[in-house]
């Protein structure tokens, strides 16, 4: 097996994934071998920010996720949750972030608890007990979760 990410946070099922916020810094030990960033995708973050966009050096899927908001294509964000999530499963070492890591990595880290087993009622809770105490910001990050709990993940 791999050495797992630094702060990687194990999901219900034993799956483990490093949520983090991109702002901070870098963790030591082993790369990721696999990333889900949740914001602008590179190339238009400059454009909307002074500061310039980051690409890492391990493959990544990006997803267009406005700060305190929801995907702006559910469909695709699910489907990238989901093969986020199987990755990991698989044994990858897997991250996923925003800049400040709670919100929309919190909804992430729900979302793949959900995928894990974890009834969707309660996966706000675990995500707020095993991964950040203020994870997931907003009413509609919250209803999030219960979209994706109902479209996509296993019944």
């Amino acid at each position: 097996m791999n050495e797992p990410l630094t702060g990687a946070v194990a999901l219900p099922d034993g799956t483990l994934v490093r949520g983090r916020g991109r702002r901070e810094p870098f963790p030591t030990g082993p790369l990721p071998e696999f990333g889900l960033y949740l914001g602008h995708p590179p190339g238009r973050e400059g454009l909307l920010r002074r500061s310039a966009s980051w690409t890492p050096d391990w493959p990544a899927t990006w997803l267009d996720w406005p700060d305190f908001r929801t995907p702006r294509d559910d469909a695709t964000a699910a489907a990238a949750i989901v093969d986020a999530y199987q990755r990991a499963r698989r044994g990858e070492r897997v991250e996923v972030a925003c800049t400040g890591g709670t919100g929309r990595t919190g909804t992430v880290v729900a979302c793949m608890a959900v995928l894990a087993g974890h009834p969707a009622a309660d996966a706000l809770a675990w995500t707020r007990a095993h991964y950040r105490k203020r994870a997931v910001e907003t009413p509609g990050q919250k209803r999030w979760i219960g979209w994706f709990a109902e479209h996509i993940a296993p019944k």
